[in-house]
């Protein structure tokens, strides 16, 4: 039997739901967190998922630890879906990906996995992005490391942000 490791998956998987900080506010304080974020605004920012789906796996998340839309102030909302618009784009741009899952989990029963702050996923697809890896194997191999995804989609935001579209 063949064996792939990833060993970094595995402060994730053994860490505990209860004592741990939120990862979003984590990232914002620490400069390895940095170094995941892509693109920032004045209420939210994006960040490159550490635990992709496909490579170019994006999150929009508001700057303010916050669980629900609800809850979001106008500014936050709009600046929300704006930064969700621009993710397109440069997933767009960067990838040309023939599909882009967006969504968000409000809730553990909803399949939340970072509790009480929101945060709106962009995931690019193309056909067959779905192989036997992830569905027999639960493995999945991504052919881009972070960095380069980080250094691919900053350029594009930049330019983006700098355009009133």
């Amino acid at each position: 039997m063949e064996r792939l490791w990833s060993p970094w998956r595995h402060k994730y998987v053994t860490r505990s739901g209860g004592d741990a900080g939120c990862v979003f506010c984590e990232a914002l304080q620490h400069d390895n967190g940095l170094a995941l974020v892509v693109d920032q605004g004045a209420t939210c920012f994006v960040i490159l998922n550490l635990y992709p789906y496909n490579a170019g796996h994006l999150m929009i998340v508001p700057r303010r630890h916050v669980g629900t839309l609800a809850g979001l102030g106008s500014a936050e909302l709009t600046e929300l879906a704006s930064l969700t618009r621009r993710a397109e784009m440069a997933l767009t741009e960067a990838y040309q990906p023939q599909g882009i899952n967006v969504g968000m989990n409000l809730g553990r029963p909803a399949g939340a996995g970072v509790l009480d702050h929101l945060h709106v996923h962009l995931v690019p697809r193309w056909t067959g992005d779905t192989n036997f890896m992830s569905v027999v194997g639960n493995v999945r191999v991504l052919p881009e490391e972070l960095p380069s995804t980080a250094e691919r989609l900053r350029p594009i935001f930049k330019r983006l942000s700098g355009n009133d579209v």
